[in-house]
């Protein structure tokens, strides 16, 4: 943070939170006490009406404010946890941005509207995944390859891997952006598929930044790229016991389309791009499922329950 920045930052502190002490206001800003001295004279010189009480710190002269935001609480309460959740999850150098923005807002709220605030984060709390380390640090980099386009290669590690393709691949891409839906992720022109792809930073190995740069289209758009664009061509259905109805609707996968409830049960539509993503959830439910289509998953579903059969029999 730079002098100026630093000058307005301990302006909003002291109208937000009051009275403060030098080692307050060096704690805060990550200085020396000898700093924060010769920041307050800087402030005085500038015109600052500022209020020194020995022992017990510094306070802005009542009724010296700066000009203050028509937040309502609920404006407020959003902000503030926007930029709490991204200093959480995102990388360090935009994390103390977040930090600065936090106290920024917080600071200029009139007084009923951050208690009100205040309440509401009391009331409320958003949980989201702990990244690793590593993660963060290779956020970082790709926000940086993101914004010099440069070229980067890696191996992926695929979960559900179609029939005859392997399950890790080395990829070359030109990384576009980066999105966060319950974990990071990485949208980029991918040289083996020749198209746009995303990829789920945690499945992400040996990265490497390549001398390479490459031209990003001028008409991309985070805003309008949809995740997982390769086509959901497969249909499956299926029915669900009436007594689990309920249990499937709660965890049933984002790619349903459509579910009917009758007498025999619940009978949902899903579209995939292969069986492997959705074989080992159709499992989950054991007895209380039954694939109509295609005949390829109900075969397979019907041999997976042989050998799990011939696995446990006989076991004592």
């Amino acid at each position: 943070m730079n002098k100026t920045d630093r000058l307005l930052a301990i302006v909003l502190e002291l109208q937000g939170k009051g009275r403060q002490r030098a080692e307050d206001l060096a704690c805060t800003f990550e200085t020396s006490k000898r700093t924060i001295y010769r920041d307050i004279q800087a402030l005085c010189e500038a015109g600052v009406p500022l209020v020194a009480v020995p022992g017990q710190g510094y306070t802005l002269m009542q009724g010296y404010f700066l000009p203050p935001l028509s937040f309502t609480p609920e404006e407020a309460f959003m902000l503030l946890l926007g930029s709490d959740y991204m200093a959480q999850n995102f990388d360090t150098h935009y994390r103390e941005a977040a930090l600065a923005a936090y106290r920024k807002i917080a600071s200029v709220l009139p007084e009923h509207v951050r208690s009100e605030t205040q309440s509401l984060q009391r009331s409320i709390c958003f949980v989201g995944p702990a990244n690793s380390a590593t993660e963060h640090a290779l956020v970082q980099r790709l926000r940086r390859t993101i914004l010099e386009c440069i070229m980067i290669r890696f191996c992926y590690h695929t979960r559900y891997s179609k029939v005859g393709q392997p399950a890790e691949n080395t990829r070359e891409a030109n990384p576009y952006g980066l999105t966060y839906m319950n974990g990071w992720y990485l949208v980029a022109y991918c040289h083996l598929r020749q198209g746009l792809r995303t990829f789920r930073l945690d499945r992400m190995t040996d990265v490497e930044f390549l001398p390479t740069s490459f031209q990003r289209p001028s008409d991309f758009r985070m805003q309008e790229h949809q995740p997982d664009e390769e086509p959901r061509n497969l249909t499956v259905r299926a029915i669900f016991a009436s007594e689990i109805a309920q249990w499937v609707r709660e965890t049933r996968p984002y790619h349903t389309v459509a579910e009917e409830e009758g007498p025999y049960g619940l009978l949902m539509t899903f579209k995939v791009r292969h069986e492997n993503e959705i074989v080992q959830w159709l499992l989950s439910w054991g007895r209380h499922v039954q694939v109509l289509e295609p005949v390829s998953l109900r075969q397979r579903l019907a041999d997976e329950a042989t050998a799990m059969l011939q696995q446990h029999t006989g076991i004592g």
